[in-house]
């Protein structure tokens, strides 16, 4: 029984969060594609003997695999507060609807321009 509800728990998770987590997934496979990537452009340029351009691709290759990592571990360490935005946007509204609506009669009321005592005065 406690493997069930392990499964069920696991599974909805994964289908709840499954955009983030593929987003993930990309970012970490883009992360193994780099270095074969990288391993095929040294070899190359080292045939070709262009070695010099080499001080500008490995740098590069650990500026895409540092943000494709610190990206991914953002997107898993906020994938539940994404829940409490969600609860707050909600009780937003159920506040929105529990105000009454106004009448005309209020509408009309706030709308009126309200004269000052000098206003009055100056007016007779």
């Amino acid at each position: 029984m406690f493997k069930q509800v392990k499964s069920i728990l696991l599974w909805s998770l994964l289908y709840r969060f499954r955009r983030r987590l593929t987003l993930v997934a990309v970012l970490l496979s883009i992360v193994l594609l780099s270095q074969w990537i990288y391993s095929d452009i040294v070899e190359y340029l080292t045939l070709t003997k262009k070695t010099t351009y080499l001080d500008y691709i490995l740098p590069l290759k650990w500026i895409i695999i540092f943000f494709n990592i610190g990206f991914s571990v953002y997107l898993i360490l906020s994938i539940f507060k994404v829940e409490k935005k969600e609860k707050n946007d909600l009780v937003d509204k159920e506040k929105q609807e529990s105000i009454p609506k106004h009448t005309d009669r209020e509408k009309e009321f706030m709308t009126k321009k309200i004269r000052t005592e000098a206003e009055i005065i100056l007016g007779k």
